[in-house]
């Protein structure tokens, strides 16, 4: 996915360009790290406190430069209007959140509102039109029939949360003047992978199978994660 979103970056902003970037639900900051290592500008926001602790480590580990260059604000990822002003960044991220919003349109509206004209939205969204996939590979054949007529599921850690649907997300991005530039699926293969599997011998082979099936029909439509990026006009 980070190959993704530095593709997305590099389309849309000259070579060199230092961005305003906002990490909405930044987790242990290794996003915002990541962007601020290359240059950029970091603002990331985190409501858990335990989360935002271990980001405040992480930043404090690094040099000097990088660490003037990321500042971290505990806060709901709702509230950005309180926060930042109208056009304030040039990229926004909200990788991982939406699933626990019951509902997310005016979270990503007010993601908008703080985007600059031209600036870059990045969604990392469970996929409502593939959740039949994981149970069905699985052998849970009743969870894989019960899910193909709903966007609500089970994580991993035992939450009940939500998934969203391609095409509505996308009419959604429309309606507040940041329509679809691009889409990628992440984890087609291997998202039944347990979170203790060893890593395989041949990673990088393993990695670029995941990298083509997401920008290839029909099997970045079966991820377990879509990718979505908008732009704003």
């Amino acid at each position: 996915m980070a190959r993704q979103l530095d593709e997305q970056i590099a389309g849309r902003f000259p070579v060199g360009q230092r961005l305003r970037v906002l990490d909405v639900g930044t987790g242990q900051g290794t996003q915002a790290l990541r962007l601020a290592r290359l240059g950029h500008q970091v603002t990331g926001v985190e409501q858990d406190p335990t989360m935002i602790a271990a980001a405040r480590e992480a930043v404090a580990r690094e040099p000097d430069g990088i660490r003037k260059r990321v500042r971290l604000v505990q806060g709901d990822g709702r509230d950005t209007g309180v926060h930042f002003l109208p056009g304030s960044f040039d990229v926004v991220l909200c990788h991982g959140v939406l699933m626990y919003v019951e509902e997310p349109d005016p979270l990503v509206a007010g993601l908008a509102r703080v985007l600059a004209p031209g600036g870059l939205l990045s969604l990392l969204v469970r996929n409502g039109d593939a959740l039949a996939v994981r149970p069905g590979l699985g052998g849970d054949w009743a969870g894989a029939l019960a899910a193909f007529d709903t966007t609500a599921y089970r994580n991993r850690l035992g939450l009940d949360v939500r998934a969203d649907r391609l095409t509505a997300l996308a009419a959604t991005l429309d309606g507040i003047a940041a329509p679809l530039h691009a889409w990628y699926g992440v984890r087609v293969f291997t998202d039944t992978a347990a979170d203790d599997a060893p890593i395989p011998e041949d990673l990088r082979t393993l990695l670029a199978v995941e990298e083509r099936a997401g920008r290839t029909d029909p099997y970045r439509r079966v991820a377990a994660l879509l990718h979505l990026c908008g732009v704003r006009g």
